[in-house]
């Protein structure tokens, strides 16, 4: 398994290129990005795949020097759990 990223997206694919899951987020504001969508296939539910994927997004959003916001519950649940976020915003 392995994630990628693209201009709104990190995603995770399989060693065939197939779909696992997928974080969505958008710049909402100058630097500020919002992840608004989080979604794993129910088969790899209970894993820690969700877990990564917010990670990974919110890695990605640093990456690009911007400061993550959520409106996607599990993405907020998240954040509030990694108060270490100290550069996020809610």
């Amino acid at each position: 398994m392995e994630f990628h990223a693209n201009e709104e997206h990190v995603y995770l694919t399989n060693e065939r290129g197939e779909l696992l899951a997928n974080a969505d987020f958008h710049e909402t504001a100058p630097g500020v990005f919002d992840i608004y969508h989080t979604v794993v296939l129910p088969e790899l539910r209970g894993q820690g795949i969700a877990s990564k994927l917010v990670t990974k997004t919110v890695e990605e959003i640093h990456r690009r020097g911007g400061k993550v916001t959520a409106t996607c519950t599990y993405a907020k649940a998240w954040m509030e759990r990694h108060p270490q976020e100290e550069d996020s915003i809610s």
